[in-house]
């Protein structure tokens, strides 16, 4: 176990270390994204202004501009930093390397100093600010847009890559048919578990349904209190399977009720007792009824 031990701190300080490399890189890119929308709007405001443009507006216009630009900056950075875009490193070893990933971060900065460097000790300051931002403009465009992609579609047409991409969409395929046969195993085991139930429902519902209409039976001919023992059966019939079984018991011990009233005024009592059993609700009707008994 001893002897373990420098190697378990190696791969530690590995993992820290690139750890540390994607959260500067990050910080990096945000910097570059940054500067690339300050350096989009400052050309913006050049051109506008060489146009004839008062100030009053361009602050009109950027007003709400920079909303637009705050929400698109924040999904993409929301992009970046929460890894929806993560490229396979066997698929691009070039784009997903260090190196590139700092030159790709970078370019906007590259592209100012080209500027700055091309501009160096005879323009003035706005002619200068242009070039620069110009500049940055020019090199983001290249290397994000034109570069990059290139790169990409160069990568994938390399075998290892072709090779390791056909393995992960037949990866992908796979898990997705698996997912689907586990939902249609799982769509056939609730479908027998309702059938199931409900066959077991028909055994248990009918003698209910009886004893109810029993009762009702008592009630319409002699009285008494028996709303304790009808709340009670709705609540056992509430367990057994909800307001589905609820209602099934209801329907049967009605029908039961209304052949023993032999076309006698029939009132719902059950739905009114058992109201708030579960997520059972009395109509509104029964209650008028009631008081009309």
């Amino acid at each position: 176990m001893i002897k373990n031990v420098p190697g378990t701190l190696n791969l530690n300080v590995k993992q820290t270390v690139m750890m540390s490399s994607q959260r500067i890189l990050k910080l990096v890119h945000f910097s570059s994204t940054s500067w690339f929308v300050a350096s989009t709007g400052l050309l913006l405001i050049l051109a506008l202004r060489q146009a004839g443009a008062g100030w009053w507006l361009i602050f009109s216009l950027s007003g709400y501009s920079a909303v637009l630009i705050f929400l698109l900056i924040s999904l993409y950075l929301f992009a970046i930093f929460r890894g929806v875009v993560q490229p396979s490193k066997h698929e691009h070893p070039l784009t997903t390397s260090i190196y590139y990933m700092t030159f790709y971060d970078i370019s906007p900065f590259l592209g100012a100093f080209a500027g700055l460097l091309s501009t160096a000790g005879g323009a003035d300051t706005a002619q200068q600010l242009a070039t620069i931002s110009i500049g940055t403009l020019a090199t983001t465009f290249f290397v994000w847009i034109v570069l990059d992609p290139a790169i990409g579609s160069v990568e994938m047409m390399l075998p290892a890559s072709r090779e390791h991409h056909r393995r992960r969409q037949a990866h992908i395929q796979a898990m997705r048919e698996k997912q689907r046969i586990d939902n249609e195993r799982l769509l056939v085991k609730l479908k027998e578990k309702e059938s199931l139930q409900q066959q077991q429902l028909l055994q248990i519902l009918p003698p209910m349904a009886r004893k109810l209409a029993e009762l009702l039976g008592e009630y319409a001919t002699k009285g008494g209190d028996i709303e304790p023992e009808v709340v009670q059966i709705g609540a056992r019939a509430w367990r057994l399977g909800g307001i589905i079984c609820m209602r099934q018991l209801h329907e049967l011990a009605t029908e039961a009720h209304k052949e023993q009233l032999q076309g006698r005024r029939f009132i719902d009592h059950i739905a009114f007792w058992w109201d708030g059993i579960g997520s059972w609700q009395a109509p509104l009707l029964v209650e008028t009824l009631r008081k009309t008994a």
